[in-house]
């Protein structure tokens, strides 16, 4: 099966394994139109090619994924979003929750694949970067990935709600509340992903693991994800995907996040987060021994 040529993924398959790759980078695989869009079409090639059993989830460069790229004033999105220049409520709460558009919903498109999906973190897997690599169904990280939600203290809200599935009311309400990160190992210790590994481990940890996956049958892998996906769904996850995205909107537009992203677009991101996440030394804000190693690098 011939793969489309995306602008922000790569998609390849080998040995019944199909691997989605962000391919922005230099920007951290921020996301911006059209990734979520690219994403969701790479995941349809990979359940409709017969020879693909498992799908592993990357990202190229320094990191997986350091959420929304709201550099420039979030404008990459206008159409969506707004009208005569103007944010528009009605616009953004169809685009939020409608299944065919939504950004969360695209990206969901992982857990309603038949097929498990695996990913591989590394670096920041933060804000709705996180929202999104926790919709895969196994997540292995390196010790020093940093996962978090920043957005929990200005310009957004849960948006996926695996961070409250995932973790339970307890961990939960702690970090919904504070934004705080976890590294890696961190997240694996409390539950919030599978599994953490050195970074020199990391690619051939998950590749054992998909190979593994893949020489089971296909139609059990799909039964089994099926019966627990729908146990979770169970629980509500489609109400909080349309109330955290709606709630997301109106978070990016309050006084204090529009004096947020009037900083980042007339200043400098940087100038926002460094306000932002100052207080609590953490993020970009946090010693070199709290960020992820810049020379962890994953080369497609």
């Amino acid at each position: 099966m011939t793969a489309p040529e995306f602008e922000t993924v790569l998609y390849g398959v080998a040995d019944k394994i199909a691997t989605i790759t962000l391919n922005r980078p230099e920007q951290l695989n921020t996301i911006i139109p059209p990734m979520p869009d690219e994403v969701q079409a790479a995941v349809h090639l990979a359940v409709r090619d017969p020879d693909v059993s498992v799908i592993v989830l990357r990202g190229a460069g320094r990191s997986f994924c350091a959420g929304y790229n709201f550099g420039g004033g979030f404008h990459h999105w206008d159409d969506q979003l707004a009208t005569d220049g103007q944010w528009d409520p009605g616009k953004d709460f169809v685009f939020a929750t409608a299944a065919a558009i939504s950004p969360t919903q695209q990206f969901m498109s992982v857990w309603r694949s038949p097929k498990p999906v695996i990913a591989q973190v590394h670096g920041y897997c933060v804000g709705g970067g996180s929202d999104f690599a926790l919709c895969a169904d196994l997540v292995i990280a390196s010790d020093d990935a940093v996962f978090g939600t920043p957005y929990s203290r200005m310009w957004g809200c849960y948006l996926s709600g695996m961070w409250l599935y995932r973790l339970g009311l307890t961990r939960a309400k702690e970090f919904a509340l504070t934004g705080k990160p976890l590294t890696g190992a961190q997240a694996a210790e409390v539950g919030l992903i599978n599994r953490s590994v050195p970074f020199a481990e990391l690619e051939v940890t998950v590749a054992e693991q998909a190979r593994q996956l893949a020489s089971i049958p296909l139609s059990q892998l799909s039964a089994m994800k099926l019966v627990v996906n729908h146990a979770y769904e169970n629980m509500g996850i489609s109400s909080t995907q349309t109330l955290g995205p709606i709630l997301d909107g109106l978070m990016r537009n309050t006084p204090d996040a529009r004096r947020f992203i009037e900083i980042a677009e007339n200043d400098s991101v940087r100038a926002v987060i460094t306000e932002r996440d100052g207080p609590f030394g953490d993020y970009s804000q946090a010693p070199p021994e709290h960020r992820p190693n810049p020379d962890h690098v994953i080369t497609p």
